[in-house]
């Protein structure tokens, strides 16, 4: 449908702004001096695009499931920096199930019956899937189907526009006390693992994922300046952490007695690959006597403490490299005394310190 806004300046000129919107289509704007330029203007362009909607639609009673979701997994997916092995698994189930169906086939209702049964399915855990690995599903072929519309044109609209996720649980928020805090760690100085007390430091004190740490490599560590910069993240995006304090002065001594034959500063026995503490994890986990406790629990708990002295949810939010504050919220009633006493000191300052 095509709106004509009349515009008026200050200097009486007078101007016609044209947008012409349909479903599954990016809006189209222009600005005209004359009306019946701006109604020609829009006749032509809703034409086009239902010309391009009609290409498409052809092309969607053409074109399989099978061949989109090859077609994707051929020019798309190798370039993707991060989680391409997952979405091959996803987009191979999508494939099993409805591969044989032109894109015209697919519908709303169709991909909502196929959540629901992706729902029920079983893990190896011999537990209904999760939630949140039904939504990363539905993400996977969601922007293969974006992909149709926007780049390949085999589809007018993605049908997975009007397919609601699941809803998900609230995240984890187990952190550690400073008993258990003193416990870990006590546990992690005596492991067998040369790198673990280390590890576990570094996690808590910077609030990186596990993955983060143990391939860190050398060349991503500022000494001098106390930073580490990482390049590879889970949102494909370079984040710089600071490194400071106890942190930096075990991360000192290893670079002290590294050896130049590995570039990662946790190293196994093969200098080509990161160690691998798992087992020597659980080991110190179990001797804490830590219960429901997980490596990633440490990035909670770097956010816990953050959020106990002060920070905001802005700044654990780039602490911790997320996009949206959505991730964050969950250590929001941890600053509540932080808050109260920020209260505190404004009135202070208005009015003085006697002011009840």
């Amino acid at each position: 449908m095509a709106y004509i806004e009349r515009r008026e300046t200050s200097d009486g000129k007078v101007s016609y702004r044209v947008q012409v919107r349909k479903k599954g289509f990016p809006i189209q704007t222009a600005t005209f001096a004359r009306k019946t330029d701006a109604k020609k203007w829009a006749q032509s362009t809703e034409s086009a695009i239902e010309e391009r909607r009609y290409r498409n639609v052809a092309q969607a009673k053409r074109r399989t499931v099978t061949e989109l979701i090859d077609r994707y997994k051929d020019d798309y997916l190798p370039h993707k920096a991060k989680g391409g092995s997952d979405q091959k698994h996803q987009l191979n189930w999508w494939r099993d199930e409805i591969g044989s169906l032109t894109l015209a086939d697919l519908t709303p209702d169709l991909i909502a019956e196929l959540r629901n049964k992706l729902s029920k399915t079983e893990t190896r855990r011999k537990k209904p899937m999760s939630p949140g690995s039904v939504n990363r599903y539905l993400a996977a072929f969601s922007h293969v189907l974006t992909i149709a519309v926007r780049e390949l044109r085999w589809l007018p609209d993605s049908p997975m526009r009007d397919v609601s996720k699941m809803k998900e649980p609230r995240g984890r928020d187990r952190y550690l006390n400073e008993d258990e805090l003193k416990a870990l760690l006590k546990a992690c100085e005596v492991s067998d693992s040369p790198y673990l007390h280390t590890i576990v430091i570094l996690a808590l004190s910077t609030g990186m994922r596990r993955g983060e740490v143990q391939t860190l490599k050398w060349e991503a560590i500022d000494l001098p300046n106390g930073r580490i910069t990482l390049r590879e993240t889970k949102n494909d995006e370079i984040r710089v952490v600071a490194l400071t304090g106890k942190a930096q002065g075990l991360v000192t001594e290893l670079s002290e007695t590294k050896s130049n034959q590995s570039p990662y500063v946790f190293a196994s026995n093969n200098p080509e690959k990161p160690v691998d503490i798992k087992t020597s994890w659980y080991t110190a986990v179990e001797r804490a006597k830590l219960s429901n406790f997980r490596f990633h629990d440490l990035r909670h708990t770097a956010a816990s403490y953050l959020a106990m002295n002060g920070a905001t949810l802005p700044q654990i939010a780039a602490v911790l490299g997320h996009k949206t504050y959505d991730m964050v919220k969950r250590y929001a009633h941890l600053s509540d005394d932080h808050q109260a006493s920020v209260v505190e000191h404004m009135n202070s300052k208005m009015f003085g310190q006697n002011n009840g």
